[in-house]
Protein backbone atom coordinates (compact mmCIF):
# COMPACT_ATOMS: atom_id res chain seq x y z
CA UNK A 1 0.00 0.00 0.00
CA UNK A 2 1.50 3.57 -1.15
CA UNK A 3 1.48 6.01 1.76
CA UNK A 4 0.27 9.42 0.66
CA UNK A 5 3.33 10.93 -0.15
CA UNK A 6 4.11 8.26 -2.25
CA UNK A 7 1.17 8.47 -4.03
CA UNK A 8 1.80 12.53 -4.48
CA UNK A 9 5.01 11.69 -6.01
CA UNK A 10 4.09 8.85 -8.38
CA UNK A 11 1.40 11.42 -9.35
CA UNK A 12 3.60 14.08 -10.09
CA UNK A 13 5.73 12.07 -11.64
CA UNK A 14 3.14 10.59 -14.13
CA UNK A 15 2.24 13.74 -14.96
CA UNK A 16 5.66 14.50 -15.90
CA UNK A 17 5.83 11.60 -18.37
CA UNK A 18 2.43 12.33 -19.93
CA UNK A 19 3.14 15.73 -20.69
CA UNK A 20 6.92 15.47 -21.63
CA UNK A 21 6.79 12.72 -24.00
CA UNK A 22 5.39 13.32 -27.54
CA UNK A 23 3.95 9.81 -28.04
CA UNK A 24 2.02 7.83 -25.14
CA UNK A 25 0.99 4.39 -25.83
CA UNK A 26 -1.65 2.41 -23.79
CA UNK A 27 -1.51 -1.69 -23.27
CA UNK A 28 -2.99 -4.59 -21.56
CA UNK A 29 -0.17 -6.85 -20.54
CA UNK A 30 -2.59 -9.47 -18.16
CA UNK A 31 -0.90 -12.97 -19.19
CA UNK A 32 2.55 -12.29 -19.52
CA UNK A 33 5.27 -13.54 -18.07
CA UNK A 34 7.81 -11.27 -16.45
CA UNK A 35 10.78 -12.81 -18.24
CA UNK A 36 8.28 -11.81 -21.16
CA UNK A 37 7.94 -8.02 -19.66
CA UNK A 38 11.61 -8.04 -18.98
CA UNK A 39 12.41 -9.04 -22.80
CA UNK A 40 9.66 -5.93 -23.90
CA UNK A 41 11.25 -3.43 -21.82
CA UNK A 42 15.05 -4.42 -23.10
CA UNK A 43 13.82 -3.76 -26.51
CA UNK A 44 12.06 -0.62 -25.73
CA UNK A 45 14.83 0.65 -23.73
CA UNK A 46 17.32 0.75 -26.49
CA UNK A 47 15.03 3.05 -28.14
CA UNK A 48 14.80 5.09 -25.29
CA UNK A 49 11.47 4.32 -24.74
CA UNK A 50 9.86 3.95 -21.28
CA UNK A 51 7.46 1.21 -20.41
CA UNK A 52 5.75 1.31 -17.11
CA UNK A 53 2.80 -0.68 -15.32
CA UNK A 54 0.45 1.86 -13.85
CA UNK A 55 -1.46 2.23 -10.62
CA UNK A 56 -4.67 2.82 -12.64
CA UNK A 57 -6.71 5.15 -10.30
CA UNK A 58 -3.97 7.33 -9.16
CA UNK A 59 -2.54 7.49 -13.17
CA UNK A 60 -6.41 8.67 -13.89
CA UNK A 61 -5.80 11.42 -11.15
CA UNK A 62 -2.15 12.11 -13.01
CA UNK A 63 -3.98 12.85 -16.43
CA UNK A 64 -6.38 14.76 -15.31
CA UNK A 65 -4.32 18.23 -15.97
CA UNK A 66 -2.79 16.50 -19.22
CA UNK A 67 -3.15 16.77 -22.65
CA UNK A 68 -3.68 12.44 -22.23
CA UNK A 69 -6.60 13.04 -20.22
CA UNK A 70 -8.69 11.46 -23.34
CA UNK A 71 -7.01 8.17 -22.47
CA UNK A 72 -8.51 7.95 -18.59
CA UNK A 73 -10.66 5.05 -20.66
CA UNK A 74 -7.97 3.16 -21.43
CA UNK A 75 -6.86 2.83 -17.48
CA UNK A 76 -8.80 -0.90 -16.71
CA UNK A 77 -7.01 -4.07 -15.69
CA UNK A 78 -3.82 -4.51 -16.06
CA UNK A 79 -2.05 -1.42 -17.53
CA UNK A 80 1.00 -0.63 -19.10
CA UNK A 81 2.30 2.90 -20.95
CA UNK A 82 5.02 3.31 -23.31
CA UNK A 83 6.38 7.02 -23.33
CA UNK A 84 8.89 8.21 -25.92
CA UNK A 85 9.12 11.24 -28.32
CA UNK A 86 9.30 8.43 -31.40
CA UNK A 87 5.91 7.39 -31.81
CA UNK A 88 6.37 5.10 -34.84
CA UNK A 89 9.40 3.33 -33.25
CA UNK A 90 7.37 2.44 -29.53
CA UNK A 91 4.35 1.39 -32.05
CA UNK A 92 6.54 -0.86 -34.15
CA UNK A 93 8.12 -2.52 -31.02
CA UNK A 94 4.54 -3.14 -29.53
CA UNK A 95 2.94 -3.80 -32.37
CA UNK A 96 5.55 -6.39 -33.27
CA UNK A 97 5.82 -7.87 -29.65
CA UNK A 98 1.75 -8.17 -29.97
CA UNK A 99 1.86 -10.56 -32.77
CA UNK A 100 4.44 -13.16 -30.89
CA UNK A 101 2.48 -12.65 -27.57
CA UNK A 102 -0.96 -12.50 -27.68
CA UNK A 103 -1.40 -11.41 -24.19
CA UNK A 104 0.05 -7.77 -24.97
CA UNK A 105 -2.68 -5.66 -26.59
CA UNK A 106 -2.53 -2.41 -27.67
CA UNK A 107 -5.55 -0.34 -26.70
CA UNK A 108 -4.46 3.69 -28.08
CA UNK A 109 -2.85 6.44 -27.25
CA UNK A 110 -1.67 9.91 -27.83
CA UNK A 111 0.81 11.03 -30.78
CA UNK A 112 1.66 14.98 -30.66
CA UNK A 113 -1.74 15.95 -29.93
CA UNK A 114 -3.98 13.53 -31.55
CA UNK A 115 -5.84 10.45 -30.16
CA UNK A 116 -5.19 7.10 -31.67
CA UNK A 117 -7.45 3.90 -31.16
CA UNK A 118 -6.35 0.65 -31.50
CA UNK A 119 -6.66 0.51 -35.33
CA UNK A 120 -4.45 4.21 -35.17
CA UNK A 121 -1.58 2.77 -33.42
CA UNK A 122 -1.52 -0.14 -36.32
CA UNK A 123 -1.32 2.72 -39.21
CA UNK A 124 0.74 4.39 -36.87
CA UNK A 125 3.12 1.13 -36.73
CA UNK A 126 3.08 0.41 -40.33
CA UNK A 127 4.54 4.47 -41.04
CA UNK A 128 8.51 4.60 -42.59
CA UNK A 129 10.56 6.20 -39.52
CA UNK A 130 12.33 9.79 -40.21
CA UNK A 131 15.08 8.00 -41.43
CA UNK A 132 13.83 5.36 -43.84
CA UNK A 133 11.09 8.41 -45.30
CA UNK A 134 14.64 10.64 -45.53
CA UNK A 135 16.52 7.22 -47.51
CA UNK A 136 13.13 7.13 -49.41
CA UNK A 137 13.22 10.65 -50.73
CA UNK A 138 17.24 10.77 -51.45
CA UNK A 139 16.56 7.47 -53.78
CA UNK A 140 13.80 9.32 -55.37
CA UNK A 141 15.96 12.55 -55.81
CA UNK A 142 18.81 10.62 -56.98
CA UNK A 143 17.45 8.25 -59.64
CA UNK A 144 16.52 11.16 -62.26
CA UNK A 145 19.76 13.15 -61.53
CA UNK A 146 21.90 9.43 -62.19
CA UNK A 147 20.01 9.13 -65.34
CA UNK A 148 20.57 12.62 -66.62
CA UNK A 149 24.00 12.39 -65.60
CA UNK A 150 24.09 8.38 -68.09
CA UNK A 151 22.29 10.43 -70.52
CA UNK A 152 24.71 13.41 -70.69
CA UNK A 153 27.72 11.04 -70.29
CA UNK A 154 26.11 8.92 -73.30
CA UNK A 155 25.79 12.61 -75.36
CA UNK A 156 29.06 13.61 -74.79
CA UNK A 157 30.92 9.96 -75.96
CA UNK A 158 28.60 10.56 -78.62
CA UNK A 159 29.79 13.46 -79.67
CA UNK A 160 33.75 12.38 -79.21
CA UNK A 161 32.90 9.86 -81.80
CA UNK A 162 31.67 12.40 -84.32
CA UNK A 163 34.14 15.34 -83.86
CA UNK A 164 35.95 16.34 -86.73
CA UNK A 165 39.13 15.53 -85.14
CA UNK A 166 38.03 11.71 -85.22
CA UNK A 167 36.89 11.94 -88.45
CA UNK A 168 40.39 12.65 -89.89
CA UNK A 169 41.78 9.77 -88.12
Amino acid sequence: MMSREQKKAYITEMESQFQNHEAVLVTHYQGLTMSQLDELRSQMREHGIIFKITKNRITKLAIEKTKCKDLSNLFAGATAVAFSDDAIISARILSKFAKTNENLKLLGGIMGNDVLDQAGVQNVANLPTLDEARANIVGILATPASKFVSILLARSEKMSILSPENSEK
